[in-house]
């Protein structure tokens, strides 16, 4: 398997999504009030550790949008079960689906069969976050293989927080070429 990697401060992929409000998004363009936005994917309905990390972000909500940052989720899932999902959340930001293989490539993220029909009954995105400034470029990937390991969203504001402050001056990481 070949993985294509996605550099830090380079554009995200331009990947419009249906939302369940009934609207399109494109990942990586914050709505309006906001100049950041922060794309979590996750793996779908199926996943227990998806549904408490989006209830998790859910809570710092307010915090991200004082700070500018706009949020978007999205997965593999179709309509619906996507709405099955939504139906036991309470989220407010919008939540995308029909995130196709294609677009789970560009991202670089790991991608996954299901294990069985019981899980999902389709091939499905491993946890993805990208946070992209104001220029529509990456500040920030945290690609994972499994749905064990995601940013601790609390020390991801507070480090977006020392970002965003002008006067630290803090370049996009991880930008090293020969």
């Amino acid at each position: 398997m070949s993985l294509r990697k996605l550099a830090a401060g380079a554009a995200l992929p331009p990947i419009t999504l249906p939302t369940l409000a009934g609207k399109s998004v494109t990942l990586g363009v914050p709505a309006p009030g906001c100049d950041w936005q922060l794309v979590v994917i996750y793996r779908g309905k199926h996943c227990p550790l998806c549904s408490r990390y989006l209830t998790e972000l859910e809570a710092l909500r307010h915090d991200f949008i004082d700070l500018g940052v706009d949020i978007v989720a999205a997965s593999a899932d179709s309509l619906e079960q996507a709405k099955l999902h939504l139906s036991t959340l309470n989220v407010s930001y919008p939540i995308a689906y029909n995130l196709s293989i294609s677009n789970m490539q560009e991202l670089g993220l790991y991608i996954s069969n299901p294990r069985s029909e019981q899980e999902t009954d389709h091939p499905f995105a491993e946890p993805g976050l990208f946070v992209i400034n104001e220029k529509g470029t990456v500040q920030i990937i945290d690609i994972s293989n499994g749905p064990f390991v995601r940013p601790d969203l609390a020390s991801l504001l507070s480090g977006l927080s020392f970002i965003r402050d002008p006067q630290n001056n803090y370049p996009i990481r991880g930008t090293y070429s020969e």
